[in-house]
């Protein structure tokens, strides 16, 4: 039997105790617990939800790595391109950590309709570009068919279809810098297949899909030229890694870039999600603690003359600690518990409903996505009580320096 667990019990279920000083103090603890873990959990399931929005948006529209001329490393568009060889796409495959990756090229050009018109990036995509990835994305039409000859087909953004005011099924010419920069640019014309919104400014502004044959074409590179492979992994975690790989085994004239190198301030901005997680918890906590051994140290003082007692019929300090050490694990998991359901509650109407919105502007989403797992959700907790259980046998100190002669002289 614990002795110490059944004193801690009776002191609980004791009538009087609820009626105490203590009492008091000790709600105002499990209230500053529960707020604590509820705050720790919105702000890390934001910030991780937020993080992964962002990774992942990034990615779909970039992909993960991207091999391509040294030349065009500086350059968001295909200044110079290189031969689509097997022995290259035959190193990407046997990358265990790849898992899919296609052909594209970039040009710059003006798109225009009959009174305005708006500078646009071209991204020239092969036939085997996987549109599923895009499927959240669309929001009116169909992605462009490249299947069979050069097509005349493009995605634009919501952005651009607003500014230029073009809609499913229009046809809009698209002009290209002439690649010898002498002589008119170059015309074409395409139907707008489908309609895409992201919600990163940058790319809504000016990025639109289209047949890599089209570049192909107009800048007169042959049928086996391309401008970059972009790739995707599938343990983001091991991108580095992945990229140390494919550079030591394609060409040397290409070089493998990963996209937080590419899009360097995007990825810092959200690595400091982590660093305020980080603040929020050890606040959080401290507060708790706080709490939780000022409610500790005046219960212990309330019941100075059960210690003497105790003492004087010989239980050990250890053992007057951990009745008082329980009692405080007891009141901090009534504040876990309702922190919690404040916490996931939180995450999971959220999760259902998106009733916070954001300025896609500033936070490239519309709305506050949100993430965690259950083991994220259990490491925090258990935390929380390990460093708690840890800093309140402070306070139970105290019990050592109670003399039974003292407490126990008057009744």
């Amino acid at each position: 039997m614990n002795i110490a667990l059944f004193f801690a019990r009776k002191m609980q279920g004791h009538k009087q105790y609820k009626n105490t000083v203590s009492a008091r103090i000790i709600n105002i603890a499990t209230l500053a617990v529960c707020l604590g873990i509820s705050a720790i959990l919105i702000a890390m399931s934001t910030s991780k939800g937020l993080q992964k929005e962002i990774q992942n948006k990034t990615s779909v529209f970039n992909g993960h790595i991207l091999i391509t001329l040294f030349e065009n490393n500086e350059s968001q568009v295909s200044v110079l391109p290189f031969e689509d060889t097997d022995s290259v796409r035959q190193e990407i495959r046997e990358n265990k950590n790849i898992k899919r990756f296609h052909s594209i090229a970039l040009k710059p050009g003006i798109l225009k309709n009959k009174t305005y018109f708006e500078g646009v990036l071209f991204k020239g995509v092969s036939s085997n570009f996987d549109w599923s990835s895009l499927d959240t994305f669309l929001t009116e039409g169909k992605f462009p068919d490249l299947s069979n000859t050069i097509s005349k087909e493009i995605l634009i953004s919501e952005t651009l279809a607003r500014q230029l005011d073009l809609k499913v099924g229009d046809q809009t010419d698209t002009y290209f810098q002439n690649q010898s920069n002498q002589g008119l640019p170059k015309k074409r014309r395409f139907t707008v297949s489908g309609i895409y919104f992201s919600g990163f400014p940058d790319i809504d502004q000016t990025l639109l899909y289209g047949d890599l044959r089209q570049i192909q074409k107009i800048n007169r590179w042959e049928e086996n030229m391309i401008g970059a492979y972009e790739l995707f992994v599938k343990d983001f975690s091991l991108i580095q890694n992945t990229t140390d790989q494919i550079y030591n085994g394609i060409p040397s004239e290409l070089n493998s870039i990963p996209i937080f190198d590419r899009f360097p301030s995007i990825f810092q901005w959200i690595s400091l999600f982590d660093f305020n997680v980080l603040i929020i918890l050890i606040v959080m906590i401290l507060v708790g603690v706080t709490n939780m051994a000022t409610a500790l140290l005046v219960l212990i003082l309330e019941r100075s003359r059960m210690v003497g007692l105790l003492k004087a019929v010989g239980a050990k300090n250890i053992l007057i600690q951990k009745i008082f050490l329980y009692n405080g694990v007891v009141i901090m998991s009534k504040g876990l518990l309702f922190g919690n359901l404040i916490g996931l509650g939180f995450y999971f109407s959220q999760s259902l409903l998106g009733w916070i919105q954001l300025d896609p502007s500033t936070y490239f989403v519309s709305e506050a996505p949100v993430s965690i797992s259950g083991l994220e959700v259990l490491f925090i907790n258990l935390f929380f009580i390990f460093i708690s259980s840890l800093l309140l046998w402070i306070p139970s100190k105290i019990i050592l320096r109670i003399s039974p002669s003292k407490v126990l002289r008057f009744r």
